[in-house]
């Protein structure tokens, strides 16, 4: 049976605050919340619009450099860009494929983007990004209960 909430982050824990996705899902898997289940890897492939089936919400994590801090929320809409011919694919145009392989919209998602600062190789999470992520947890557990 298919979990109705997923949590997906991504990112490189070798790479300081690049770890926020994967950190966050950790905690949140943690929680061991009825209904949600939570996946993370490096990067995001055009294989994760498979994940998307039979879910009635979907949470994509990722760290930024350019979000405000704490976190930004957007709602995401498919969106057909270059990424999927890359390794860097958006959460956009995994919705896209999504549209494109089910032939019906996927299902509603959001984007959490927690602000990082630091990203070098090998580099520990800054104070700045664990505030930020102790934030968005607090913000995910609302979300969540909001069904």
């Amino acid at each position: 049976m298919t979990a109705p909430v997923l949590v997906f982050g991504w990112g490189n824990p070798s790479r300081g605050d690049d770890a926020l996705g994967p950190l966050f899902v950790e905690a949140v898997e943690a929680m061991a919340l009825p209904g949600v289940e939570c996946l993370t890897d490096f990067q995001l492939q055009v294989e994760h619009a498979l994940d998307l089936r039979g879910r009635e919400r979907v949470l994509f994590v990722d760290a930024s450099a350019n979000a405000a801090a704490p976190f930004t929320v957007e709602r995401l809409e498919p969106a057909r860009d270059a990424s999927f011919t890359t390794h860097a694919v958006s959460p956009q145009a995994i919705l896209e494929v999504y549209a494109e392989i089910e032939g019906a919209p996927p299902p509603p998602c959001w984007l959490l983007a927690i602000r990082g600062e630091s990203w070098e190789l090998g580099a520990s999470q800054s104070e700045a990004a664990r505030q930020n992520l102790e934030v968005s947890i607090a913000w995910t557990r609302a979300w969540i209960a909001s069904v």
